[in-house]
């Protein structure tokens, strides 16, 4: 799971582009103390993802809602499954569903296909990874859901490994130019790191 702050954030940001100063057809229609209790119910067969996010999704909105998981991330599902219940403010239900909807059918869709790699090559001495090629500002629910699903992440981003390709060999004038430079480079980032 990745780290909270980067969750909350993620959902602050979220909830503001959807809800800004508030749901103001929700404000106007539901009493502020009325409660529900919301049935996320499964529409196809495949690998849920994201039941922990709705669950701090909605605590996030409403510290006082009860979140009841019946399938856990990264397990099997099928249609018509029920895969948690949440009992909370109508006002805070209506504000976090099409947040929690969007994430999770995204992660759920990512989780599932990469369930299908997995048990291609079960019982094999291989790994099927990733790739960074993710939605922007996504790809920490991207990859997790990958990791849900089975598979393994390869690199988060430009910043956590060395990956020489052909635009980097271009640029060097060769093979052998490109792997000496970086090995140059490296020697010089952990002379400095050292350092600090």
């Amino acid at each position: 799971m990745p780290d909270k702050e980067t969750m909350l954030e993620f959902i602050k940001a979220s909830l503001y582009e959807d809800i800004r100063e508030g749901d103001h057809t929700s404000l106007a229609c539901i009493p502020p103390e009325n409660t529900n209790i919301a049935h996320l119910i499964a529409k196809d067969d495949g690998v849920i993802a994201g039941v922990e996010f709705a669950e701090i999704v909605m605590k996030y909105i409403d510290p006082t809602c009860e979140f009841e998981t019946l399938i856990k991330d990264g397990e099997d599902i099928q249609y018509g499954d029920i895969v948690f219940k949440c009992k909370a403010k109508s006002q805070a239900l209506l504000s976090g569903e099409r947040v929690i909807l969007n994430v999770m059918q995204r992660m759920s869709g990512i989780a599932t296909l990469s369930n299908r790699f997995a048990l291609e090559v079960h019982g094999l001495p291989t790994k099927i990874l990733d790739t960074r090629k993710t939605t922007p500002l996504n790809r920490f629910l991207e990859k997790w859901a990958v990791k849900l699903g089975g598979c393994e992440n390869y690199r988060i981003g430009l910043y956590d490994w060395f990956m020489i390709k052909d635009n980097h060999v271009d640029a060097c004038g060769g093979v052998k130019k490109a792997i000496k430079k970086v090995l140059d480079y490296k020697a010089k980032i952990i002379w400095i790191s050292g350092l600090l």
